[in-house]
Parts: structure tokens; C-alpha cells; sequence
């Protein structure tokens, strides 16, 4: 729950993305695209090894400095605070250094078992030092309020006043000391090794697809083939597999969800997204309003745009399985992982030389993974590793137009994370609501620069119904995978969960965003068992429409004014996790907890679609 423990190991942004979209495999060379260089965290498992000693070490110390005189630094000392605090953030930033070394190594390849014990190994050690830090925010927060409302005032604690406020909202949901040491002791052999089993179960799974056998990615690509039997097989072959293995997943989804109550209760969430509302720093009325305006929208959305496509495609309705096929009579082109590079580098230089700079950094310093192999995590993900070194990136690169979006969607997140970096340990972490602000934001620079080149008819049609798709991705699907979410973590709460009930709630909520244009075919019931978030971080999903339609106003007051916009949006990024939303929307005039916010955001997305039913004509 505390900064301390998402400090040891902290976890990337945006992985597996959700179901952002997946595609055909291109015929390149893997080792054509580059692989990132983790020396920069460890150049070898001995200075990882001495690392951890010193962490233990300092731990130790740090505790036997500070434990229970707290208090009476913040009443007579507040720079002594000051100082605890920045020792405190030195020990944050080696155990995030060493927790995601651990972490970035046993993702490039899942299946190594050297690889997985190095991971568990790290992390068992972790656990321990960070039993030795416990005492510290929970002992903070026991402070009164008047003698901390006055210590925060005091110049001497100005650079870490945002975090001190922050920890304090989490004051009225924190236990006694020895049961916070027991919840975070027994992480490890709870969560954590759900988890553990889920990602190793996922990568070992085999599809086979006309006798071809793949990793669940290139399966999943597959539905975004050109030849419908092609896209069928795999559909079928997709659910059969998981079907096989849908028991290990129920019970997976039974365990968290359970664990997740157990938590809840004891601390005195109201509500089953209470917890994450409260580490995305985000009011729960702003989330209902975001999650009714959506759900509001859907026919007028995904609905719509579903039957457009069937008429497009020649059918009544389409199998789900279609729902992502190419509208285009053209082959899909495949592009070069440098081609990828410099277009998305062009669109963000037009923007901004400061962010095409900063982008660019990582590829001159391999700080992206982005082949596809055997064993290798699927997805992509930015993990912002710690402010003393730089962020990383993985993804599966695989040559299609929607890689190169998914390419501009991580650097996002990277540069993002790197301009925070000058925040510090404790700060430069965003909430996931505000994390997915730049990565959306550099999708649509360089979905927009496409856009502009193209005159094509056909071509822009094909263009924009695919920026169309995946924005349905982002918006209706993530607000359905949360309510599927609400479903199964209220209804875990009356007992033990079946197969077919999650299977339900997964046909429930897809048949109401999708729309009657799409067909549940047999099969599709065991599709939410390969959503990583659902296992990770319950309730994260929100995160991506909030943030897509967030941008969407963003890049709207962008396009009205562009005057000054780079600068004031560059400061809203190097802000990191210093300010609440309203501070950082207001520079723009934007407000979320506007009714009218979300309705702004969707109605662009309204927009593309209206565009699309006038370029069909041409098309």
C-alpha cells in the first residue's frame, strides 16, 4: 500500500496494454531490431549481489536512526525530517535499482529457469530489508495532524510536501505496525506468487494454428489477418487452449480476488475500487462520471462504428474475431523497425525537439527490447526503473502500422518518465491515470503526422479506422474490462467463483460495448484469462481511457492554441507525481471533475467516426 514497497520493485507501465490491439508477424530478423543493454542498472550479478548487502545494511541503520523519534522531529526539527527523508528516498532508489534489474532480466525470457529464480530471489530479499523500512511512512502517519499540518509548512520539507500530503490519504486505511509487517511479509507467498504462476502459465501456453504452433502473441496477431479463415483458426485455436487451461486461471482470479477482499476489509475500503482510486490519487465520483459517460456513449461509439465496418466488410455481423480485421482491399505494409523509428522521432521533433531528443535517447542507448522470442513477456511496457538510472521499454515489435503507434505510446511513457526523473525517488512516480497522459499523447502526434501525408482515400480511411479501433480499445473496452472487474471482485465477496460465472460476466459486459454488430462466438467466454491487468493490478484498466480521453482534450486545446502549449505540457511531465490532476489540467483550462469533461474527450472519437462515414463514399 506504502511508497516504500512500490519503490523496491516498481513496475512498468502499461504491460500486456491491455488488449490495446495485436498483429501479423513480419517477416524480419530479430536480431535486425534491437535488444536492450541492462548494464546500466548491473553490469554483473556480483555488483547486484553487493547492492542488496548495502540496501540490507542501510536499512538497518536507517531504522536504528529514526525509528519512534518521528514525531519529535517533525515538532522540533524539521529539517532532520528533511534529512530522514532523503535517506529514506537513497534506500527507495537502490531497492528499485535491484528490484527492477531483477524484474527486466526475468521478463526477457520467462521460461529460464536461472532467470525466474533470480527474480524470486531478489524479490524474497527485498521483502526482508523493506520489513526494516516499514516502520517509517506508517510511523509518519501517526503523527498529528496539527504537529505535521505545521512541519509540512516549513520550508525545510517544501520539496517533499506533495509526498508527505499524499501519504496522509492514506492515513485512515492503515493497520498496527505488526499486522502492515504481516501483509507485506506474506506478499511474497501471496499476490506475488499468484502472479508469478499466471505470467510463467501464460508464456508456456502453445496455439496451434494450421499446424503451426505459437507463443500466445503471434496467436493473438493472427486476428488481424487478412484472410478470415486465417484469423478464424486462430480465434478457435485461442479459445480451445484456454479453455484447457481456464480451471488454473478461475482459480488464480478466485485467490486474488479473495486476497484482495481480505485486504480491503481489514483496512475499510467502502468499495472494491476504493484502493486503486486511492493510489491513483483520483476521486471515486470522477471515475463513476468517466465510467458513465463511456458507457453512455457506447452506441454512439463502438456500436456504431462495428456495423459501419460489417457493411464495409459485406457482412450482417461480424465473428469477434473480425472485429480487428484490416478494412483495407491493400496489403498492410510492414515497416522496418527504423522507418518505425524515425517516423514516430519526425512526429514528436514537429511537436517538440526537447521530447524528439529525449526519445531518441533511448534508441542511441538501448534502452528498448523490442524483438520477438520465445519466452519473452508478451505486450509492451515503459518501466521507469529509478530517477538514478533511466526508463526501459519492451515491446514485440512486429512491423505492422499499429507497432509503430505502439512504439509512439511507450517512448511517451519514456519521456514522461525521464523528465520526472529530476523528482526524486518518492515523487517522480505518476499515478496510472496521469502515467498514460503522454504515452496517448504521443500516439496521437504521430498518428496525426500519418495522417497528414496521407491523400490517398482508401488509404486514410484505412489510417483512420484503425486510430478509430484502437481508441474503442483504449476507451469502451478498458471501461468493459472494468466493469467485468466490478462483477467478479463484488460477486467473490458472496463465495467462490466458477468457470462459466466468469465466463458470464465476460459475455455480459463485451455484449453491451461491442454492440449487436459483433458476435460471441463459442469460444470467446475464456478470452479474459490472458488479461494480465486483471491479475497485476485490479482495476488499473480505467487508467487508459481516463488518460485517452484526458488527451483528447489535451491535444484539442493544443490544436486551438498552440501558442506556449510545449512548454506548459513539458512542465506538466517533469511534474511527475508532484501535483493532483486539477493542478496539472489547469494551465490548459481543462477540469475533470467537469460533468462536461468526458463528454469533450469521447466526442473526438465521435468526430473520427462521423469522418470515416464521409470517406467511405471516396473510399
Amino acid at each position: 500500500m506504502f511508497s516504500t514497497l512500490r519503490a523496491m520493485v516498481t513496475q512498468p507501465v502499461g504491460a500486456l496494454e491491455a488488449d490495446r490491439g495485436f498483429l501479423e508477424v513480419a517477416p524480419q530478423k530479430a536480431e535486425e531490431i534491437p535488444g536492450w543493454n541492462l548494464g546500466d542498472l548491473y553490469p554483473d550479478e556480483a555488483k547486484l549481489a553487493s547492492d542488496i548487502e548495502t540496501a540490507k545494511a542501510r536499512a538497518g541503520e536507517f531504522k536504528a536512526a529514526y525509528a519512534g523519534k518521528l514525531a519529535d522531529l517533525a515538532e522540533r526539527d524539521p529539517a532532520g525530517l528533511a534529512g530522514a527523508l532523503a535517506a529514506y528516498e537513497g534506500i527507495s532508489d537502490l531497492m528499485g535499482r535491484v528490484g527492477s534489474y531483477s524484474y527486466l532480466n526475468y521478463v526477457t525470457d520467462t521460461g529460464d529457469p536461472a532467470r525466474a529464480k533470480l527474480f524470486g530471489d531478489v524479490r524474497d530479499k527485498l521483502t526482508v530489508i523493506g520489513t526494516e523500512l516499514l516502520f517509517f511512512e506508517l510511523e509518519l502517519n501517526r503523527i498529528d495532524d496539527a504537529v505535521m499540518d505545521k512541519a509540512i509548512a516549513n520550508d525545510k520539507l517544501g520539496h517533499y510536501r506533495p509526498w508527505l500530503t499524499d501519504l496522509r490519504k492514506e492515513r485512515p486505511y492503515q493497520l498496527a505496525d505488526d499486522i502492515e509487517r504481516l501483509f507485506h511479509e506474506k506478499a511474497m507467498t501471496g499476490p506475488a506468487a499468484w502472479s508469478r504462476l499466471f505470467n510463467e502459465t501464460l508464456t508456456s501456453l502453445r496455439f496451434d494454428v494450421d499446424g503451426e504452433i505459437l507463443t500466445l502473441e503471434p496467436a493473438l496477431n493472427l486476428l488481424s489477418d487478412a484472410n478470415p479463415v486465417r484469423r478464424a483458426a486462430a480465434a478457435q485455436s485461442i479459445g480451445k487452449v484456454l479453455k484447457e487451461n481456464v480451471r488454473l486461471f478461475t482459480l488464480v482470479m478466485n485467490t486474488l480476488a479473495k486476497d484482495k477482499e481480505i485486504s480491503d476489509r481489514w483496512r475499510g475500503f467502502p468499495d472494491v475500487a476504493s484502493s486503486r482510486h486511492l493510489a491513483n490519487r483520483v476521486e471515486p465520483e470522477v471515475v463513476d462520471a468517466l465510467v458513465e459517460a463511456v458507457r453512455a456513449s457506447y452506441p454512439r461509439l463502438s456500436h456504431r462504428y462495428y456495423a459501419l465496418k460489417a457493411k464495409w466488410l459485406g457482412v450482417d455481423t461480424l465473428n469477434y474475431w473480425d472485429r480487428n480485421a484490416p478494412i483495407s482491399r491493400d496489403p498492410e505494409p510492414v515497416i522496418a523497425w527504423k522507418d518505425a523509428h524515425s517516423t514516430v522521432i519526425a512526429a514528436y521533433h514537429r511537436f517538440s525537439p526537447k521530447m524528439a531528443e529525449v526519445a531518441d535517447g533511448f534508441f542511441k542507448k538501448n534502452w528498448i527490447d523490442a524483438p520477438v522470442r520465445d519466452g519473452k513477456s508478451p505486450g509492451a511496457f515503459s518501466h521507469p526503473t529509478v530517477p538514478s538510472a533511466h526508463p526501459y521499454i519492451m515491446m514485440n515489435y512486429l512491423g505492422k502500422p499499429r507497432d509503430v503507434m505502439t512504439l509512439a505510446h511507450e517512448l511517451g511513457h519514456g519521456v514522461h518518465q525521464v523528465l520526472a526523473n529530476a523528482q526524486g525517488a518518492l515523487m517522480a512516480y505518476t499515478p496510472l491515470t496521469l502515467a498514460e497522459t503522454a504515452s496517448v499523447f504521443g500516439e496521437m502526434l504521430t498518428f496525426k503526422a500519418l495522417l497528414n501525408q496521407t491523400e490517398n482515400p482508401r488509404e486514410k480511411r484505412a489510417l483512420l479506422a484503425q486510430k478509430v479501433e484502437d481508441k474503442i480499445n483504449t476507451v469502451v473496452r478498458q471501461i468493459a474490462f472494468y466493469q467485468f472487474e466490478r462483477l467478479v471482485h463484488e460477486a467473490r465477496r458472496q463465495g467462490e467463483l466458477t468457470s462459466d460465472q466468469l465466463g458470464a460476466f465476460w459475455l455480459q459486459v463485451q455484449t453491451e460495448s461491442l454492440g449487436p454488430a459483433i458476435i460471441m462466438n463459442e469460444g470467446y467466454d475464456t478470452y479474459w484469462t490472458y488479461v494480465s491487468h486483471f491479475v497485476h493490478s485490479p482495476f488499473y484498466v480505467y487508467a487508459y481511457a481516463f488518460g485517452d480521453c484526458l488527451v483528447n482534450s489535451l491535444y484539442a486545446a493544443y490544436e486551438r492554441a498552440p501558442e506556449g502549449f510545449e512548454g506548459r505540457y513539458l512542465d506538466m511531465l517533469r511534474a511527475g507525481g508532484t501535483k493532483h490532476h486539477t493542478e496539472l489540467l489547469a494551465p490548459f483550462g481543462l477540469d475533470a471533475t467537469d460533468p462536461g469533461f468526458w463528454s469533450m474527450g469521447l466526442s473526438v472519437i465521435e468526430d473520427m467516426i462521423s469522418e470515416l462515414e464521409t470517406l467511405e463514399s471516396d473510399a
